[in-house]
């Protein structure tokens, strides 16, 4: 089964009409000031999502076949609450400021990459009144030069938020597909996007279902990383 969203979150005015605070200084006027966002920026995260061990560059030497993965950092502090706001609250202005700081991890990438963000299960969807991941990897194409392209579709409305990671697991394997019609190639770059990484079982998921339909260059791009025991 396939499912298809209707928003239903109505929007509160004072999003527009209220000035914005910083989430990191509480300074008026962003969400994210020029410092705390320098701040972020200078924040190299250096262990691999994958196996946890501290590796020397975007690549793990211990994971050979794991991708090459940019990661903005681990969910704590400020990183936390923006993804947070973002998410939970609707505070759709820290969307790109989020794409932005992760673009800047980015390499200079090939005119023929194709961002691909993860599906968001779509009851997510209509109670935030937006698909999150979609809309920041939008800005990340924009910044970048680059495609974006919802080549997964939900199969299953699965919730993983407050899942073991052995459920989580079960569930990622069936919780979405490729799009039926849609041409993988070997010679596209495809940027696997999500914003956390908590048991990375929906981005083992995915990559594997890339791979299986003949993708061969393929990145991941995440927000934040998060441990579940």
């Amino acid at each position: 089964m396939l499912y298809n969203v209707k928003i239903t979150t109505i929007i509160n005015p004072l999003d527009w009409l209220a000035p914005h605070s910083c989430r990191g200084c509480g300074r008026t006027g962003d969400v994210l000031c020029d410092c705390c966002k320098k701040n972020i920026s200078l924040s190299i995260f250096k262990k691999c999502p994958n196996c946890g061990v501290e590796k020397s560059s975007n690549f793990c030497q211990r994971c050979a076949d794991f991708p090459i993965c940019f990661v903005l950092g681990k969910r704590e502090g400020l990183l936390a609450i923006l993804i947070h706001d973002f998410k939970y609250n609707s505070v759709r202005a820290i969307g790109p400021k989020l794409a932005e700081l992760l673009a800047s991890r980015l390499p200079d990438l090939p005119k023929n990459t194709v961002i691909v963000p993860l599906p968001t299960a779509t009851h997510h969807i209509r109670e935030r009144g937006f698909d999150h991941t979609f809309f920041i990897a939008k800005q990340i194409a924009k910044l970048k030069g680059v495609k974006v392209q919802k080549i997964f579709i939900r199969t299953a409305n699965t919730v993983q938020v407050g899942a073991d990671k052995s459920t989580r697991l079960a569930q990622a394997e069936h919780a979405f597909m490729i799009k039926p019609g849609t041409k993988i190639s070997q010679t596209i770059t495809y940027i696997l996007f999500d914003d956390v990484w908590t048991t990375g079982a929906s981005m083992k998921s995915a990559l594997k279902k890339l791979r299986e339909a003949g993708a061969s260059n393929i990145i991941i791009a995440l927000l934040a990383t998060s441990s579940l025991d």
